[in-house]
């Protein structure tokens, strides 16, 4: 699985993308999921005031389903003026 990263997701990770073997991601069944083993993975993203999840290009909820042949990104906060 291929988890593509933005903002200070990249930061945190250390890279503009991240792979996640098949071994662990045939385990992640929703976005809750990855987000729950990202958040052991990496901690510093659960420091994050919110964090938005896109499959397959579109805005993903908690619950949504995933699977190993979606795109998926990470989408942190963004402020501005």
């Amino acid at each position: 699985m291929k988890v593509l990263l933005f903002g200070i997701t990249q930061d945190i990770v250390g890279s503009a993308s991240l792979s996640i073997p098949v071994a662990k991601s045939s385990k992640l069944a929703s976005v809750s999921d990855l987000k729950d083993f990202l958040g052991i993975s990496y901690p510093e993203l659960n420091n994050l005031s919110s964090l938005a999840v896109a499959v397959n290009k579109k805005y993903a909820k908690d619950e949504d389903s995933i699977c190993n042949f979606d795109e998926i990104a990470l989408i942190p906060p963004v402020s501005g003026g």
